[in-house]
């Protein structure tokens, strides 16, 4: 009996020195957990800050950058319906494909679609599918998880994700690799994605804005690009005439430049003779209003007085130029336009003075049309 009380006493005894360590023991992995997950909580939120930075630079850079809005400005009935267009779909969330030849001012429709809608408030976001290597170019679209490939220190989001409730410009679209089409055509459709390294499904309300200079109907017939893409993309078309269709607005345009060069350069351009503007309207104008633009800031350094002189030896051989545009074929004018921006920058590329500095492209971009239209250095 005294051995059975003893025992009881024991355990009686025993039960809070245990229950004691055993609140020790949980507060101490209670506060170890609590430690685990505010310092996982503490790095997401790093990750998070410097996402952001790196996401309101680049919109900063968006919001800096200025256009040239002189390239939407014409009169002719071409043009004209052009804007017609824009009236038309900019109020409503359709996908919209513009179409035309470089330098025609296809980012400037789109941005005056952009601005002319419900989603105006914000930004409009940009991708160029050229500028990118297919494996960057996934990541910059739809984003990835830490971990989910080598070098992906970080979480990312995509220009997808960031455009949530705006307008996202997918410039070169012909460009975007086949392997990639499916996912973008998933977007479109479904309005949903998922970041690389994750199954988590991502629901966004963006508006798609497609440029092209290419003939995706030709694509699609080499098997290059996919033809259910196409018709999600091709909702609303829009086809930007290229200049040698809208010679009436030459003249206009020419006038805005000349003061835009004038007051960058500090010079009083006064006079524009009547032949140099007849010599202008009947230039061919492969590079377009780029060409232009470009053609006319020159004149305006060259020119010692008030009066406008155009040196370059197009304009004295316009009128041919224009007749034998019409029997050439656009990936030739595109061949030669290319050919003569890279004889003027010696075969430069990249950088100042550069061939891509002067059709005022992505250096990436001239060296796929390069490849395209089979174009080496002599």
């Amino acid at each position: 009996m005294i051995s059975i009380r003893r025992e009881q006493v024991w355990a009686e005894e025993l039960v809070p020195r245990l229950r004691l360590l055993g609140e020790i023991f949980f507060n101490a992995m209670n506060r170890k957990i609590y430690e685990e997950t505010l310092q996982k909580a503490f790095s997401e939120i790093k990750e998070l800050k410097d996402q952001l930075q790196a996401d309101s630079i680049y919109l900063r850079e968006e919001i800096k950058s200025e256009y040239d809005y002189e390239m939407v400005i014409g009169e002719s009935d071409v043009h004209k319906k052009v804007l017609f267009k824009v009236d038309q779909v900019a109020p409503t969330d359709s996908t919209v494909l513009i179409t035309g030849q470089t330098g025609t001012g296809k980012e400037l429709v789109a941005r005056a679609i952009h601005n002319a809608s419900a989603r105006e408030s914000r930004p409009l976001l940009k991708v160029n599918c050229a500028a990118l290597s297919p494996s960057l170019i996934e990541s910059e679209l739809f984003g990835h998880e830490k971990g989910a490939f080598t070098n992906a220190f970080t979480r990312k989001i995509g220009r997808f994700e960031h455009a949530d409730g705006t307008t996202l410009l997918l410039d070169e679209i012909g460009e975007l690799p086949l392997e990639l089409q499916a996912k973008l055509l998933h977007v479109l459709q479904e309005g949903e994605f998922e970041r690389i390294g994750s199954s988590s499904t991502i629901k966004v309300d963006v508006r798609v804005i497609a440029i092209t200079n290419r003939i995706l109907e030709e694509d699609i017939r080499k098997g290059q690009f996919r033809e259910d893409l196409w018709y999600r993309l091709n909702v609303f078309p829009i086809n930007v005439p290229p200049l040698n269709q809208r010679r009436g607005d030459i003249p206009l345009m020419v006038q805005r430049f000349v003061g835009k060069a004038a007051k960058k350069l500090g010079k009083k351009i006064k006079v524009i003779p009547q032949k140099t503007m007849e010599a202008l309207q009947n230039y061919s104008w492969p590079g377009n209003v780029r060409e232009l633009e470009n053609m006319i800031e020159r004149a305006v350094i060259l020119s010692q007085d008030s009066t406008l002189k155009i040196t370059d030896t197009l304009q004295l051989t316009g009128k041919q130029q224009a007749v034998e545009a019409q029997s050439m074929s656009l990936s030739e004018m595109e061949r030669k336009h290319i050919n003569q921006a890279l004889e003027t920058a010696c075969w430069k590329i990249d950088g100042p003075r550069g061939a891509a500095d002067f059709l005022d492209i992505n250096p990436s971009t001239l060296r796929a049309r390069m490849r395209k239209l089979g174009i080496k250095r002599p």
